[in-house]
């Protein structure tokens, strides 16, 4: 069953590489927010900058609505037979975990499936979104900027 979903996974993690180097390592304690002051409320852009993704509350719990596309994304997207992704909601009911982070579900338009899904915010201007499959066992993440 694993060798059949390989190429499928391969797709899926095709277009999420962890950005090593994003977020600026070695920064002093002070410097760095604490996990109450940190904000994962806004407009986010994914690593290629072409997918805009609008963060808010939906209830007690957090989701994200795709604001603006454009470029590789809209062709992924209807290739996949996604046709209108404005207005799709990637982020997807999200619990508030320990220390700051988030777990909930993230629809991926390119394969149009949902997967489980972690969300950790470094700093104030940076979002690590994790996709994962065997609910959590195996995941791939990219690192989002505020807009």
């Amino acid at each position: 069953m694993i060798r059949r979903m390989l190429p499928r996974l391969r797709v899926l993690f095709l277009g999420l590489a962890l950005a090593s180097g994003a977020v600026a390592a070695g920064t002093p304690a002070e410097a760095v927010p604490s996990v109450a002051q940190l904000n994962p409320y806004g407009r986010w852009l994914n690593p290629a900058g072409d997918v805009e993704v609008s963060v808010a509350p939906c209830g007690t719990l957090l989701c994200g609505t795709v604001t603006w596309v454009g470029g590789q994304a809209l062709a992924d997207a209807s290739d996949a037979g996604v046709q209108h992704l404005v207005g799709t909601q990637l982020l997807q009911g999200y619990r508030r975990q320990d220390g700051g982070n988030w777990q909930g579900q993230v629809f991926v338009p390119d394969m149009g499936a949902t997967f489980f899904s972690r969300i950790h915010q470094p700093d104030d201007g940076h979002l690590k979104i994790s996709g994962c499959i065997l609910h959590g066992l195996l995941c791939k993440s990219q690192i989002w900027t505020r807009r």
